[in-house]
């Protein structure tokens, strides 16, 4: 017997986990830009019961206007209240954990300051945002802050030895097995590791070099800081903000974003209408979080799908690339385990409808088997044998 469940009657909470690991020396508004999100974290904190709060984690979600439509949508179908409850019952967008990592000062990798407390946090993001400094204000000391380009510099040369570290401690622990390997285990690790040493001597990232899948993989145990993407962030003075008067050319060699720290500290206190007017008069079209955000989400290669019915309309969390029993799997592995298909429109094709019923009726919602690769932005409903 083939039992069929559709995931908008069939929802669990087991999100893809994506974490971002805030560095930056002392005093270049690491901690203002943390508080905003700790704002936007409060106002969220209900929506997510699975979530672990700790005084150095802000949960945000990730913006995607996209939700509000498809619950306008859900309505449309099934009106707006089911007996004495809401339709839908819940909307939840993906979510993003920011830690906020202590003043990272030369000389961390060797513990001074709270080093080893900041390299132990770090280790276990997905990503990196490294806050620099690019404001002028005589009230807050510039705390081995010179200019952004020779802050980089510290903080990566910090991150180098850390990995540096790191590696040698491997090494010696190997003992005569990294002079002398035997097993297969040791005989991939050697050139790995013999690699890396070379790539640190010389001041390189570790991700400053194209590596084999099979590299990849011996180098998991590592955990190297330096292999994690990487998104710099310029705090610049709000005057600079409203007369885009930035350092361009600095700008663009690091691929970074300008943001200031105080603007959005003061967004995150408003209301959306109030956010929308401040940032008009800004001459801005999106706050600087919501940027970093969706540059995360570009450097991790991820993307999102839909789901949506009368209980929730939400947003999951998937690499770009995955196939329709894997995308099933992030809702529940019994999803994928059974997979038999999975019925798909994407956003962009129901939103002139405002209805999937509507949708089903003109056929455009289509029938996809275990091949199809996700878009960003297909609504799905998986169906299943248990």
């Amino acid at each position: 017997m083939w039992l069929i469940f559709q995931t908008h009657f069939y929802i669990y909470n087991h999100p893809m986990s994506l974490s971002i690991g805030i560095v930056g020396l002392p005093n270049v508004g690491k901690s203002t830009l943390f508080n905003a999100l700790l704002k936007r974290q409060a106002a969220l904190a209900a929506n997510y019961p699975f979530a672990t709060i700790e005084p150095n984690v802000g949960i945000v979600d990730v913006p995607d206007e996209r939700l509000e439509h498809l619950a306008q949508f859900v309505r449309n179908d099934f009106g707006n209240k089911t007996g004495d409850r809401e339709v839908p019952e819940k909307i939840t967008p993906t979510v993003i954990k920011f830690y906020d990592i202590a003043g990272l000062v030369k000389g961390a990798s060797l513990g001074e300051g709270l080093g080893n407390e900041f390299l132990g946090h770090i280790r276990e993001v997905d990503a990196i945002v490294q806050v620099v400094r690019d404001f002028s204000d005589e009230n807050v000391i510039k705390a081995g802050a010179v200019s952004p380009e020779e802050d980089i510099q510290t903080i990566n040369t910090e991150l180098i030895l850390a990995d540096s570290q790191s590696l040698e401690k491997k090494i010696e622990k190997m003992g005569n097995s990294f002079k002398f390997p035997k097993s297969k285990e040791d005989i991939q690790k050697v050139p790995v590791y013999d690699k890396l040493r070379q790539i640190f001597n010389q001041g390189s990232f570790a991700g400053s070099v194209i590596w084999s899948e099979e590299e990849t993989e011996v180098m998991k145990e590592l955990n190297l800081l330096t292999l994690k993407p990487m998104i710099y962030i310029f705090n610049i003075d709000e005057k600079n903000l409203k007369t885009n008067s930035i350092q361009t050319t600095i700008l663009e060699h690091y691929n970074a974003i300008p943001i200031s720290a105080k603007i959005e500290s003061e967004l995150s206190g408003f209301t959306k209408e109030e956010q929308k007017t401040f940032m008009e008069e800004l001459g801005i079209s999106e706050s600087g979080l919501d940027k970093v955000i969706k540059k995360s989400y570009e450097i991790l290669g991820l993307q999102s799908f839909l789901t949506m019915g009368p209980k929730e309309v939400r947003a999951w969390t998937i690499k770009k690339g995955v196939k329709a029993p894997q995308a099933a799997g992030v809702i529940h592995t019994d999803f994928e385990r059974g997979f038999i298909s999975a019925e798909v429109v994407n956003y962009e094709t129901l939103l002139p409808l405002e209805s999937l019923r509507k949708a089903r009726e003109l056929g455009k919602v289509r029938l996809e088997g275990k091949e199809y690769v996700m878009q960003d932005g297909d609504i799905v409903e998986f169906r299943f044998s248990v």
